[in-house]
């Protein structure tokens, strides 16, 4: 062999040991000796509010630099002579890399430690923002935020690991309904922030800033955050709130390989399936006023543009207080999210024509509906990522909770193109007819739901 010949496959063998340090890095933190029961009282409590805040303020934060685009949108276009169709092509480009994001790296959350993984992904879309603000060329910017949206995935999935091996079965309505409004507060700061920077120092400041802010944030979940309950000496939280899915008592510990991942958990559950696909219509019924309510309020009610803002601020908080209370009532109706869900989006049959139909002038009346769109219409889209968790086990929930986000993100795209073209060659009126028409479908599909519970 010649010395070239050497030197290339020495530099594939350093490749190769490189990438196997990396993934034994980002291997779940190992179990330790159990605690005493006196520590193990005092420390669980502890830490079961430590791992919900870490969760609570990453999510948050994913938004933060995720949601900063659309605020900022009219002086970047001005700046750099982009129009519209241009930003709805890296909008769009962000949708479609961030539903496989979500469930590519919802895969890799599962198989990884939750400390870890979060704070590298932070990380990621912190410099992807400096990326993004300091570029000018339309393909760079396509491509950073595309990218961008691929590794917000790295998000959700660490989040719902590190919730589900710390709160029970009985416990996750509540806990990841509250947690859930994370990105309701995310996605309001993410607005009032991008804007605020880019009226005093230009629109990149608006990427600067957050990506600044998502730095920050990286090191404090890498000191916050942690990964299972076993890796602190503390016993699983099934033992521990004496709250078993009855069919794991022995095996609700073991890690899970990638054939028992996919082919046992995943893809042949019909019923994740049918959450999935109805997760499409639950997100064009979630985005049709979220991304077009504003413009519609403006065009067809006389809205102005601080108006038209409003709506979505509305849409958001009025949601969080929705998530809170049905996350609450599905657990005192024993985990039943699919027959919340159908009950949630059963109103917004009366809510989208009552929007189509109050006459210009009582804008008042136009608010309080997107406030009620927003309070039901959250629900659903709540208990999607829970049942996925419900339907599986919490070593399949990064991956789960991805595949059905993957679905829910491709309704967005589909809103996103759809609702446009039609709005603009027939009239906002078959518009809401058309997003009518996928609420009724997402309401028969989740309906096949209505008794599916907690597994065991």
């Amino acid at each position: 062999m010649t010395p070239v010949g050497e030197s290339t496959v020495a530099l594939q063998e350093n490749k190769a040991k490189g990438m196997a340090r990396v993934v034994q890095w980002f291997r779940p933190a190992p179990h330790v000796a159990r605690r005493t029961q006196q520590e193990i009282a005092v420390l669980y409590p502890a830490y079961r509010w430590r791992i919900f805040e870490a969760a609570f303020i990453a999510y948050a934060t994913f938004y933060v630099v995720r949601n900063n685009l659309a605020p900022v949108s009219k002086p970047f276009m001005d700046a750099l002579h982009y129009d519209e169709v241009m930003v709805g092509h890296i909008l769009s480009g962000t949708a479609i890399a961030y539903g496989i994001g979500k469930f590519v790296m919802g895969y890799f959350a599962d198989r990884s430690d939750a400390r870890k993984y979060v704070a590298v992904g932070m990380l990621l879309t912190a410099v992807l923002n400096f990326a993004f603000g300091a570029s000018r060329n339309f393909q760079a910017h396509f491509c950073l935020w595309t990218l961008n949206g691929f590794v917000q995935g790295m998000g959700y999935g660490p989040c719902t690991r590190g919730l589900s091996h710390w709160y029970s079965v009985k416990e996750r309505g509540a806990i990841f309904g509250v947690w859930n409004i994370s990105h309701n507060i995310g996605g309001g700061i993410a607005g009032v922030l991008a804007a605020t920077c880019a009226k005093h120092w230009g629109w990149s400041s608006a990427f600067y800033v957050p990506g600044m802010l998502a730095t920050v944030c990286a090191f404090y979940l890498f000191w916050r955050m942690r990964d299972t309950p076993q890796s602190l000496g503390l016993p699983p939280v099934e033992e521990f709130k004496n709250d078993y899915p009855p069919e794991e008592r022995e095996s609700h510990e073991r890690e899970l390989t990638t054939r028992e991942l996919l082919f046992n958990y995943i893809l042949p559950n019909k019923m994740l399936w049918v959450v999935a696909i109805a997760n499409i219509f639950v997100y064009i019924a979630r985005y049709a006023m979220v991304d077009w309510g504003p413009l519609y309020l403006q065009k067809v009610k006389g809205a102005s543009l601080s108006q038209g803002g409003f709506s979505t601020l509305l849409i958001e908080f009025s949601g969080a207080a929705g998530m809170l209370m049905m996350g609450w009532l599905s657990d005192k109706i024993g985990g039943r999210r699919g027959r919340v869900s159908v009950l949630s989006m059963a109103p917004l049959l009366i809510v989208f024509p009552a929007i189509l139909f109050t006459p210009k002038g009582l804008l008042w009346l136009d608010l309080v509906l997107f406030a009620l769109l927003g309070f039901f219409v959250y629900t659903p889209v709540l208990f999607s990522g829970v049942m996925s968790l419900d339907l599986t086990t919490k070593k399949a929930v990064g991956t789960a909770a991805g595949f059905v986000g993957f679905f829910g993100y491709l309704g967005r795209v589909i809103q996103a193109e759809g609702l446009g073209r039609i709005a603009k060659y027939y009239g906002w009126t078959p518009a809401l007819w058309a997003v009518l028409a996928c609420t009724v479908v997402g309401i028969i599909l989740l309906a096949f739901t209505w008794n599916v519970r907690p597994r065991g």
